[in-house]
């Protein structure tokens, strides 16, 4: 910050307190920008000044968010960029001064709209696919192209790649020149969606995310999905949309929602426009997606009426009208939900009867917490393993994978389930003051044997659960190398309450999700970063760096606070140093977990060349390969099929039912975690590779949990270590 600004700065903050709405109530960007640039400086962890190195920071982020593959801005862009703005947008910001933001924007749009009329003449050549040339796949750590000529030549080895990827497709629907034509114009119709609006929602989230990559600024939008994912529920007709030419098109109906019980939308059909109960029609063809959703929901009870192109329609200028009565849709997918596995037992007698609890996210509905009918993670699992213990469980399996957290309350209270009681988390401030979440209730929901299953998308609330179990010696915890590693806590402040004249309940303005303490283990060190290390480490197709904290922009250090005072659980020793040998021997045997390894070798490999030929007779040697390699695998599969399980589901609609559910013999595979995790497209080959596919992670798991039901009646024949 420049002296000579200091108190100008001070005044325009000031005014933006004391100033009359414009014309009408909106919020003004300017003013956004101020409260915005203020509370980082003010409340951020770190304590970090919005200075001349946070503004040279910022302006490399916000080029590379628009961006981010270095394609369309030269060198020359950049070096002017950076000759005006490196060491003023501190400034601006905290002047309330938007237009940087927007003539970067513009610029950008400039660029993607030259480009796009140059790829389009492209596409009118016929390209040579017999050289040995070779296209370069991720840009982001490759320099802009110092000129226009230089992006000239860049684009035209893309574009091949682009087209030859077509043209080597199995199936193709159009050809490659129509099919590239479709998707530019696409980029070009996003690129004329966005507002004003957007451009400071972006901006200003590069600002926040250039002090960590966990704080964020949300728009009014923004806010409500927020909600809608804490809470899992939401008003409106329960349908999935995405945008398609222009069109919001219905990709799925949620089960049990207004839109699916109602019958008479369609997957497939395309909204033109939307009415609310008997109001005028407003055309949506070309409209911002999340405008059109903002239209579609609505209060409970309240009737929106959509126009819509059948799917089906033999003429595309067929339009249909659909009135449907909004009511709350719930998002049963996103809640805990358990199976019964009946296996072999491997001392003989009866089957062995294992729970599996499989937990998406933390949630919570905050707006109504404690009330009736509120959801809540902890109540959910409790009703879960209530009816898990009803059936005879011998062991339970807490599956967090891809969960990616939510509420820190819910991680404290579901850690209370599986022991006494006792400190569950750390948080300290950027003061150093350090605060104990605990667990208060000594009551045990399930004192079990017990396995925490991870990966490398299992992050902050998740983190929390499973350091906090692995402290306690209360469940080994299996899965990739390590968690995400997110350790850090945000706090979401309203800008409204900054801004006085919209009100201290506006949320017109957004709201800044602000990262203000860090997370730390009972045992003392940090989740951040690090994430929680597998005792028992598995291969997985989501095990490499390029996934979790360390791969993000500016991440938070790691570092420790003192241990919290905690007693070890010692009722249930885990037995690691068996369960590891036994697993490592298992793992080194199995064909599935050794093609998960084959495929991450190739994964590195392509990450470490970053290029790939333009060749077709060698691309259709390769393709050819792969093929082979997957009908191999398959035949493979088929030839050694694994032992049937007898699986029963547990949801929160059925758990209190007398007659357990038997699970559908067409449910799908975990493809991401097997073997089948290089099945990328839904063809018949892929699809018959999901049917004969395993996921060799979850079988270990229960492999892993087996072995510890019976070290545990058998103690004295292993090492508790």
């Amino acid at each position: 910050m420049k002296p000579t600004k200091l108190l100008s700065v001070a005044l325009a903050f000031s005014l933006a307190i004391v100033l009359p709405s414009r014309a009408s109530s909106e919020p003004d960007p300017g003013q956004i920008c101020i409260s915005v640039g203020r509370l980082l400086e003010q409340g951020h962890y770190s304590k970090r000044k919005l200075d001349d190195e946070l503004s040279r920071q910022l302006l490399k982020n916000y080029l590379e968010l628009l961006d981010y593959n270095h394609l369309f801005f030269t060198q020359k862009d950049v070096d002017a960029f950076t000759a005006k703005y490196a060491t003023a947008l501190d400034d601006d910001i905290l002047l309330g001064n938007p237009n940087p933001a927007f003539e970067i924007y513009d610029l950008y749009a400039k660029r993607v709209e030259e480009r796009v009329a140059k790829v389009k003449e492209l596409l009118k050549q016929d390209f040579d696919f017999t050289t040995n040339e070779m296209v370069e796949i991720n840009r982001q750590k490759s320099p802009w192209p110092k000129d226009d000529a230089d992006a000239d030549k860049l684009w035209t080895s893309r574009v091949k790649g682009e087209f030859l990827q077509e043209k080597l497709g199995e199936h193709p629907i159009d050809p490659p020149v129509k099919v590239l034509t479709r998707r530019y114009d696409q980029l070009l119709r996003n690129l004329h969606e966005q507002t004003r609006e957007d451009v400071v929602k972006m901006f200003l989230t590069t600002l926040a995310q250039t002090y960590d990559p966990h704080s964020e600024y949300m728009s009014k939008s923004d806010l409500e999905n927020f909600s809608i994912q804490m809470r899992l529920s939401l008003v409106g007709i329960g349908a999935v949309l995405h945008s398609e030419e222009g069109y919001a098109k219905i990709m799925e109906l949620v089960p049990g929602g207004p839109a699916q019980t109602d019958g008479h939308l369609k997957v497939g059909d395309r909204i033109s426009a939307v009415a609310q109960g008997n109001g005028e029609f407003v055309d949506c063809v070309g409209m911002k997606l999340d405008k059109v959703v903002d239209m579609i929901r609505g209060k409970k009870g309240s009737t929106v009426r959509l126009q819509v192109v059948p799917s089906r329609a033999a003429d595309p200028s067929t339009r249909k009208i659909i009135e449907i009565v909004r009511d709350e849709v719930k998002l049963k997918e996103q809640e805990a939900k358990a199976e019964i596995i009946e296996k072999e037992n491997p001392a003989g007698g009866p089957p062995l009867r294992l729970g599996w609890i499989t937990l998406p996210s933390f949630y919570a509905d905050m707006e109504r917490s404690g009330a009736k009918g509120a959801k809540s993670t902890t109540k959910d699992v409790l009703a879960l393993l209530n009816r898990l213990k009803q059936e005879n469980i011998g062991g339970l399996v807490m599956d967090l994978r891809r969960n990616g957290g939510g509420s820190l309350d819910e991680a404290v209270n579901l850690t209370g389930l599986f022991i006494k009681k006792g400190p569950v988390v750390q948080a300290k401030d950027a003061n150093g003051n350090i605060h104990v979440s605990r667990d208060r209730d000594p009551s045990v929901a399930y004192d079990g044997p017990m396995v925490v299953l991870t990966n490398r998308l299992s992050a902050s609330a998740s983190e929390i659960f499973a350091a906090a179990l692995q402290d306690y010696g209360r469940a080994p915890i299996v899965g990739d190398q390590s968690t995400f590693g997110k350790g850090t806590v945000q706090t979401m402040l309203e800008i409204g309450r900054f801004i006085p004249f919209l009100g201290s309940d506006s949320n017109d303005a957004g709201a800044l999700k602000l990262t203000i303490q860090k997370f730390y283990r009972v045992a003392g060190g940090s989740t951040q970063l690090r994430g929680v290390i597998s005792d028992i480490k598995l291969p997985s197709a989501y095990d490499h760096p390029e996934i979790g904290e360390s791969a993000l922009k500016g991440p938070m250090p790691y570092d420790e606070v003192d241990p919290a005072p905690f007693e070890k659980v010692v009722e249930h020793p885990l037995f690691l140093k068996e369960l590891k040998a036994r697993s490592a021997a298992r793992v080194t045997a199995d064909r599935e977990f050794r093609w998960v390894l084959e495929d991450l070798n190739t994964v590195k490999h392509r990450l470490a060349v970053n290029k790939i030929s333009l060749n077709e007779k060698m691309r259709r040697a390769e393709l050819a390969d792969d093929k082979a390699k997957k009908e191999k695998r398959i035949a493979e599969r088929e030839k050694h099929k694994q032992p049937d399980q007898k699986v029963y589901q547990l949801t929160l609609d059925n758990v209190d039912k007398p007659e357990l559910q038997l699970a559908k013999n067409e449910k799908k595979p975990s493809i991401d975690e097997g073997a089948a995790a290089d099945d990328a497209d839904d063809d018949d080959e892929t699809l018959s590779a999901k049917k004969a596919a395993v996921d060799p992670v979850r079988n270990e798991t229960l492999n892993i949990l087996t072995d510890l039901l019976e070290l545990s009646r058998s103690p004295k024949t292993a090492s508790v270590h």
